[in-house]
């Protein structure tokens, strides 16, 4: 696949570096990523001028540009969007935050400040990244697949979220979730312990949480470990408290 072609496919939205099929499972895009980092490695360092004054990066993978007729407020103060991103018409981005290559944020969605999108990471629709959340972006291993946030989920301050997880339409994450293929998550709807890495269900409610230990010095020093905890499924009076505001957007 042809780079230069592949990064103006990527932002035009035409092809993404992850896809879901009919039966909504999400696969890494491997032809996408091999096309993307042919591109690092067809890049040479150059210094940039201008507003980028004292910038040194690969000269094919410069910073985007966007116009009016983009539809998109990138609001002055720090933030970029990195050539090979998608970002549809309606989407807000505070300062600062950044946006990486083969990331794909879909329409209506707000990137609040001090916000990461990862390379290859792909948002839905409306969904509202608040402060400091950390998305975690995947190059390599060539068939990882990146974080996947579904349409209508909320993720609040400071949740991270890594290793290719999945978060289904609507969920919410309460401030300070951390997410990984690593960290188990507990249902204490539904009473089960869902498998490591697995999706999170639509319409959760996430809440960050711990866990014992395992051994007797462990447990001796009242150790615990990090997880994360299902305390409820959105209801009407969730929808009403999260709903996104359309005079912002």
């Amino acid at each position: 696949m042809n780079w230069q072609a592949t990064l103006d496919q990527l932002e035009a939205g035409t092809i993404r570096a992850a896809n879901q099929d009919e039966s909504g499972n999400w696969k890494a895009n491997v032809e996408v990523k091999q096309a993307i980092l042919a591109a690092f490695k067809a890049g040479e360092n150059q210094e940039f001028s201008g507003i980028y004054q004292g910038f040194v990066d690969k000269h094919n993978l410069p910073a985007r540009e966007f116009t009016r007729e983009d539809n998109v407020r990138l609001v002055p103060g720090g933030s970029s969007v990195r050539r090979g991103a998608h970002v549809a018409s309606g989407v807000i981005i505070m300062p600062p935050a950044y946006i990486n290559v083969g990331a794909f944020v879909d329409s209506g969605t707000m990137v609040d400040s001090h916000a990461l999108i990862g390379s290859c990471a792909q948002i839905g629709k409306n969904v509202h990244v608040s402060a400091a959340v950390q998305i975690g972006g995947v190059l390599e291993p060539i068939g990882a697949s990146p974080v996947i946030i579904e349409d209508g989920a909320f993720l609040s301050a400071g949740v991270v979220i890594v290793e290719g997880i999945v978060v289904k339409k609507g969920a919410v994450l309460a401030p300070g979730v951390f997410l990984s293929a690593s960290v188990p998550v507990y249902d204490c709807v539904n009473e089960v312990m869902l498998e490591k890495g697995a999706d999170i269900p639509e319409r959760a409610v996430v809440v960050p949480g711990t866990r014992p230990v395992s051994g007797d010095w462990a447990a001796a020093q009242g150790l615990n470990m990090a997880c994360a905890l299902i305390v409820k499924y959105r209801d009407e009076k969730s929808d009403a408290s999260l709903a996104l505001e359309s005079v912002l957007r």
